[in-house]
């Protein structure tokens, strides 16, 4: 485990540490939902969505894809 990994787990479980017992449940169900929205999508999955957008011209111009990125 890197030395920064270690850092973060431990002030994690020293938040969590804090957290009073009766309240444990609803942070173990919002860790739970954050780390299940991290889980990569099987790429045929991601590919079928892509297509659906495609097909329904749900699509960005190429020329706009930056907008707004790096102060522009």
């Amino acid at each position: 485990m890197s030395k920064a990994k270690s850092i973060y787990r431990k002030q994690v479980f020293a938040e969590v540490e804090t957290v009073p017992e009766e309240y444990l449940p609803f942070l173990l169900q919002v860790i739970r939902s954050y780390r299940e929205s991290l889980d990569l999508k099987p790429a045929s999955e991601s590919f079928r969505k892509g297509w659906q957008e495609a097909e329904a011209e749900e699509t960005i111009p190429v020329e706009n894809l930056w907008e707004g990125v790096h102060g522009e």
